[in-house]
């Protein structure tokens, strides 16, 4: 599945079916920079969930809707709502571990 992304005018119809990895970002950010990728093989090598990207520099609300308080964001939806959330990097398999380990 390829990774998709997302704005305030689409989020909620890119995150309201099935489980969702949510990853706030800026493009200046080390973390972000190193993650991007990882979440690019997630996404290539993984159906059970989708991945959705949100630029915090274009989406400042959003990013305050979502109480991202630093960045890399991370937050597993179901259905809609946010099930849990971390921040930081993650290696590949922790990052597919731990979504497939949210109900």
């Amino acid at each position: 599945m390829a990774l998709d992304y997302a704005d305030s005018t689409n989020i909620d119809e890119k995150v309201k079916e099935g489980k969702v990895l949510l990853d706030f970002y800026a493009d200046w950010c080390g973390p972000c920079k190193m993650i991007g990728p990882v979440l690019e093989e997630v996404a290539k090598e993984n159906d059970d969930f989708k991945i959705v990207k949100v630029n915090v520099d274009e989406n400042i609300s959003l990013a305050q809707q979502y109480g991202v308080q630093g960045i890399p964001s991370l937050f597993v939806l179901k259905d809609g709502e946010v099930v849990d959330q971390k921040a930081g990097f993650m290696p590949k398999d922790a990052i597919v571990e731990w979504v497939n380990s949210v109900d």
